[in-house]
């Protein structure tokens, strides 16, 4: 059974269940597990680590419109290292501090490899959830998609110990060049969770949720919790320029775009007039992409299939 069966076999269970955060009250509360072989690549730092980690659950409470109060986070390693333990808890609240949370501690133990699990808490009076999209609405991405996609690519550069041009090796950490292929991506995973954005469109949003697992796997998932489809416009899509500087064409950066997903920005859907009206209000761009359409028109880009492709955890 792999991850979306599970959460489809919970979902017969628990109630309610399938957005991106639960609701109590007015209290949101997620919680997030990342391992070292699945979302660590070789030549990501402690400090990135615990940045991206908590940025993850943090990214979940932006994208129920809600304010960020703290976060917690288990850290379990073959061993302890002090400069590890110091460089992950700073990360972790630098990504706090951005969004005006706090970072709050958390738990230590020994696991055969790195493992963090994440738990982050806000406050919402209206959250909002992805069921709400109605034919009509537009698509809209905040930010730039591929971000994660390109470090990806650096960190699989800085593996190998090559700087990108010349094929140098930084594998004993003596290169300059290697050095800084490894800096460029783990600068493309400390990604700013948008708790700011969310606040502003969370008035004005019919549903909403984050791109963590890629833009086409998000929509069939709105899509199906709203019983609607998406016509969605490929030249419309934000395609990260640092995706672009590292690939060989513009069709290969977006199909990487729209699939590897853990971007951690927002998708969401809301009336034309209202996206216009809050434009002005965000910290970071918001592109529109598409329309909500009826459910019996599916989920298109470009007026063809759009494949339910995206990031699944565990692979």
């Amino acid at each position: 059974m792999d991850e979306r069966a599970a959460l489809a076999l919970l979902e017969n269970r628990l109630d309610p269940v399938g957005d991106d955060a639960a609701v109590v009250d007015d209290l949101v509360i997620t919680t997030d597990m990342l391992h070292e072989t699945t979302d660590f690549p070789p030549g990501t730092t402690r400090y990135t680590v615990g940045w991206r980690a908590v940025g993850a659950s943090l990214s979940d409470v932006a994208a129920m419109g809600a304010e960020a109060t703290a976060a917690v986070a288990a850290y379990a390693a073959p061993e302890f290292d002090a400069a590890d333990l110091e460089a992950f808890v700073d990360g972790a609240s630098a990504v706090c501090d951005l969004v005006n949370a706090t970072y709050v501690g958390g738990d230590l133990d020994t696991h055969r490899e790195l493992t963090v699990a994440t738990t982050a808490v806000g406050r919402a009076d209206e959250p909002v959830f992805r069921d709400g999209a109605s034919p009509g609405d537009v698509v809209c991405v905040t930010g730039t998609l591929g971000r994660t996609a390109a470090a990806l690519e650096l960190f699989e550069v800085g593996k190998d110990g090559r700087d990108g041009n010349e094929g140098r090796d930084s594998r004993d950490g003596g290169d300059e060049e290697g050095n800084s292929v490894l800096e460029r991506a783990n600068d493309l995973f400390q990604f700013e969770p948008r708790v700011r954005a969310g606040r502003a469109l969370a008035p004005h949003a019919s549903a909403m949720m984050d791109s963590s697992d890629g833009l086409a796997r998000s929509l069939h998932q709105l899509a199906e919790a709203s019983d609607c489809g998406f016509a969605i416009e490929r030249e419309s899509i934000p395609v990260a320029p640092e995706l672009e500087a590292v690939v060989d064409d513009h069709e290969t950066a977006l199909e990487r775009a729209i699939t590897t997903g853990e971007d951690f920005e927002l998708v969401c859907t809301a009336p034309e007039a209202a996206v216009e009206r809050v434009r002005d209000d965000l910290e970071c761009s918001l592109s529109v992409v598409g329309r909500v359409v009826n459910a019996d028109a599916k989920i298109t880009l470009d007026g063809e299939a759009l494949a339910d492709r995206g990031y699944t955890h565990g692979e």
